[in-house]
């Protein structure tokens, strides 16, 4: 987790160097990819310089490349393909602390359709749609490798964001993945969030913990404690 976190900061920091920022929004900013030539016309620079920067952001997943015939021909005599960069298939995100608005604005999203759709309420659809979704996180970390069910929720709660510690044998959440939602829509967001990770803790198979709110300044609002 440490690992794709510094790699996705490296991948941000790539984009202060000024010359590469003007590569990366010329190619994002175009419909269709574009070559090392083009870039290089386009932009002023010699054809080594656009090339240098372009493979920097392809390896930092700044940039997508594909191989492409111009010609439209196939077949012998076509020629080879060109090496062609086009923006990425995916995004790069970096908050600190780490912040995961995307879950929280998906599983609202998907509470209202529910809801919608069988007329149930949309916080009862939100409860649902997040414990759901818990069971499923829980139970992928769980089918990862061997390790002990304790051991596993802290790597997993830890790559989502929740920097957890063990403080008197609770587990104490020192960040909130939805702390600016939860700050405007308290109820609503940390009973999402309870829910979603109850839901962790009964696809982990992890019976020694129990998912309880327990708010304090400066933390999540659940705290993982020992069951009764």
């Amino acid at each position: 987790m440490e690992e794709r976190r510094i790699a996705r900061i490296s991948a941000v920091a790539a984009l202060d160097e000024p010359t590469r920022r003007q590569v990366y929004e010329h190619v994002t900013g175009g419909r269709e990819p574009v070559s090392r030539d083009e870039v290089a016309a386009a932009l002023g620079l010699p054809r080594t310089t656009a090339a240098f920067h372009l493979e920097r952001l392809a390896g930092q997943g700044l940039l997508d490349v594909v191989f492409e015939r111009r010609t439209g021909r196939t077949g012998p005599g076509a020629g080879r393909p060109a090496k062609l960069y086009r923006r990425p298939a995916c995004d790069i995100a970096v908050s600190l602390p780490e912040r995961h608005y995307d879950l929280a604005g998906l599983l609202l999203a998907d509470a209202l359709v529910e809801a919608e759709r069988s007329g149930d309420t949309p916080r009862a659809a939100l409860d649902r749609r997040a414990h759901r979704l818990g069971v499923e996180l829980g139970g992928a970390a769980r089918a990862a490798d061997g390790r002990a069910p304790r051991t596993a929720a802290l790597d997993a709660l830890a790559e989502h964001g929740y920097e957890p510690v063990v403080e008197d044998g609770d587990v104490v959440l020192r960040n909130c993945p939805f702390h600016r939602l939860a700050r405007e829509h308290t109820e609503l967001v940390c009973g999402m969030n309870l829910r979603l990770l109850d839901g962790f803790l009964e696809g982990l198979g992890a019976p020694g913990l129990t998912a309880r709110l327990a708010p304090s300044p400066g933390h999540c609002c659940v705290r993982l404690r020992p069951a009764p």
